[in-house]
């Protein structure tokens, strides 16, 4: 078994954050979300029975997979995939640079850490033949996507969309966008046009969900509902389409949930 000393971790992450803007909105926003993956991270692996390391490994991956996003805001001050590949950019610093020793001292999990980095973010998760590679790309994308439930929740619109809560119910789902969503698809991201279009994005994440543990998790939470009714709806098309997307999503959990089927 090896051991993954996480309170070291944390401090070594700590040191590294000082080289940014901690004050800045969307840093601020970023580690808050770090350090909610890594806990969501946990629960998880709870939830699931998993053991010791495998537990201890999803929390300092959680909070390792988002260490390239600090520099894309140092230099681009966006979350735009167009403007950097964060999780590209964190492999680099972790393993070309060899930082990943400041977090963990024995090399044998390496490989595990820098897929489950490197596939974080993909539309897709594919091209993963190592079983424990695998289960830890599922995780971390799970528990991304659990602490995004809360960002999308408790964050502010702004900083998260760049404008406000109003005029993100002002602007209308594009067809193709919705599509994807009636197809059960995540949203590729560059079919985005609206800012409703990235609102319905974040919640066709949940398609993309690998556990029942977790989207028990989400459905026990209410966090579907919550989100849908963050935003005020001013166009009655885009009302009626957000009412429609929760029950598909409703039935969506129940289907994988409860083995019920979709209506």
């Amino acid at each position: 078994m090896i051991y993954i000393n996480l309170d070291y971790a944390r401090q070594q992450f700590e040191a590294y954050l000082d080289h940014y803007d901690r004050k800045d909105d969307k840093v601020r926003l970023k580690i808050i979300h770090t350090y909610g993956v890594v806990h969501c991270s946990r629960k998880i692996c709870e939830r699931m029975g998993l053991a010791q390391e495998d537990t201890d490994l999803a929390q300092l991956i959680g909070l390792l997979h988002d260490i390239g996003r600090f520099e894309q805001l140092k230099r681009f001050n966006s979350f735009e995939p167009d403007t950097m590949d964060h999780a590209a950019f964190g492999v680099k610093v972790l393993f070309e640079e060899g930082r990943i020793r400041d977090f963990i001292r024995e090399p044998d999990l390496d490989s595990i850490i820098r897929t489950a980095i490197a596939k974080h973010s993909d539309f897709q998760l594919e091209g993963i033949t190592d079983e424990r590679e695998l289960l830890h790309a599922k995780l971390i994308r799970d528990a991304d996507k659990l602490d995004n439930c809360r960002v999308k929740l408790h964050d502010s619109i702004e900083t998260m969309l760049s404008v406000s809560a109003e005029e993100v119910g002002k602007s209308t789902i594009t067809p193709d966008v919705m599509a994807q969503f009636l197809d059960h698809q995540s949203i590729y991201s560059p079919t985005r046009k609206t800012k409703m279009d990235y609102w319905l994005s974040y919640l066709a994440y949940y398609f993309d969900i690998n556990f029942t543990e977790t989207l028990e998790i989400i459905r026990e939470n209410h966090y579907v509902e919550q989100q849908i009714a963050r935003i005020p709806y001013a166009d009655s098309e885009t009302a009626a389409q957000m009412q429609d997307v929760k029950k598909i999503l409703q039935d969506y959990f129940a289907s994988r949930i409860d083995g019920s089927e979709i209506c």
